[in-house]
């Protein structure tokens, strides 16, 4: 839903809006400043634009944000969480991953590469790409690792057992194939991680004393 169709923002008569407050107004932020960041990029991404598009202040903005690297991966967070990512439950192991890299790549796969270029921008702030992914899922545990858990739960694998790069092993590679390639949804790649790559290794660490 656009800015122009939410509740509450003047309208071109000049009829007075409501006053936003709470998850409303910063619904209105957000949008904004996302608004800003697709038409305008990182570079270009100011305060005082994000307020005159939100038709609001800069500190009602500063309130919620202190920097301008909040604001932006607050953004693109609230952006991604409009458009999550279901946790499969296949029954397996195999069939949930292969069920999410297959289901992230149709919700997300359009979005990722030029989301990517968004936070390389913030590097020179000291902001890596991994940085910036912690900060976007620390309010909510990620699909990826509720899906070990479970696994680990129905005894397919001893999670304890298994080391943090190995977990988060099949969403790499699947980011760095669709960064390489723009290809977001190789099924027959999604195969070769789960299958050739990832199951060999969770075998290998659950089984290990």
């Amino acid at each position: 839903m656009s800015l122009s169709s939410r509740p509450g923002r003047a309208r071109a008569s000049g009829t007075p809006r409501t006053r936003r407050r709470g998850e409303e107004l910063d619904e209105a932020l957000l949008e904004a400043a996302w608004e800003e960041l697709e038409e305008r990029g990182v570079a270009a991404f100011t305060y005082d634009a994000v307020a005159k598009r939100a038709h609001t202040s800069r500190p009602v903005l500063y309130r919620r944000w202190a920097t301008r690297e909040d604001l932006i991966i607050a953004a693109i967070a609230h952006h991604f969480d409009n458009s999550p990512v279901a946790i499969p439950d296949t029954g397996t192991l195999r069939g949930d991953l292969f069920a999410f890299l297959r289901d992230l790549g149709q919700r997300r796969g359009a979005m990722a590469a030029p989301m990517a270029v968004q936070l390389g921008a913030l590097y020179e702030s000291g902001i890596t790409m991994a940085k910036a992914r912690e900060r976007m899922i620390r309010s909510h545990p990620a699909v990826d690792a509720l899906i070990l858990e479970r696994a680990d739960a129905r005894g397919e694998l001893d999670l304890a057992k298994i080391p943090p790069a190995v977990r988060s092993l099949p969403l790499d590679l699947w980011r760095h194939h669709m960064l390489m390639t723009l290809d977001s949804s190789d099924e027959e790649y999604i195969r070769a991680i789960v299958d050739d790559i990832f199951l060999p290794l969770v075998a290998h660490y659950s089984r290990a004393r």
